[in-house]
């Protein structure tokens, strides 16, 4: 057994001799290294062949940008634009919370790729806002107590948007059937129907 109550002495021969350990590591490491550089440049240079070019509108201005062709309208919005209004929940275009406008219409982002919204106008949750200026459907749903969680609320908005976008004094029963595919968790869905007659009620 060790005796720990003698202090470690460092001579210079274990000094020099683990140098020359660490050197042989290094150089024993180096291929792999060297291999796993190699592997994450080509996965990148692969990734960037893969790209294709995209122009469109968002929210009123032109986007000029480079996506690989399986990337969804709403990873654009949210991954590389940064407007996160949108929300991304079931991705498989049923639950209605990452709708947006495109061309005017409702449509689940989640389930459209990006590539085939070139030349199209987008318009998100941001995107209703005139500054810092609510948008009157954004207020109705607020003044309406429209939302509980919030977490579904921009895609009822913008889903109630493209409603009044079609017809500007909707009957209810044509509110029901623009809103049925936008799911609230919540259940909020009697002051969701109040948001969107007031907003109707606004409109000249």
């Amino acid at each position: 057994m060790k005796d720990k109550s003698k202090p470690r002495v460092f001579s210079r021969r274990s000094f020099v001799k683990g140098i020359g350990t660490s050197v042989i590591g290094s150089y024993a490491a180096a291929p792999v290294l060297s291999k796993f550089s190699r592997k994450v440049l080509e996965e990148v240079e692969t990734e960037s062949k893969n790209k294709e070019p995209l122009t469109l509108r968002v929210n009123g201005k032109k986007v000029s940008v480079s996506v690989e062709p399986e990337t969804t309208l709403v990873e654009l919005l949210r991954n590389k634009l940064k407007l996160t209004g949108t929300k991304l929940i079931c991705n498989q275009g049923e639950c209605g919370g990452c709708t947006v406008l495109m061309n005017g219409k409702a449509v689940s982002s989640c389930h459209i790729l990006a590539l085939d919204t070139a030349g199209s106008e987008i318009i998100t949750i941001e995107g209703l806002m005139s500054g810092e200026k609510l948008h009157p459907i954004q207020e109705a749903f607020i003044e309406h107590d429209g939302m509980q969680c919030g977490f579904c609320t921009p895609g009822q908005v913008m889903a109630a948007q493209a409603i009044l976008i079609k017809n500007p004094k909707p009957s209810k029963d044509e509110i029901l059937e623009g809103m049925s595919g936008n799911l609230c968790r919540c259940a909020a869905y009697p002051n969701i129907m109040k948001s969107v007659i007031a907003a109707a009620a606004k409109n000249k």
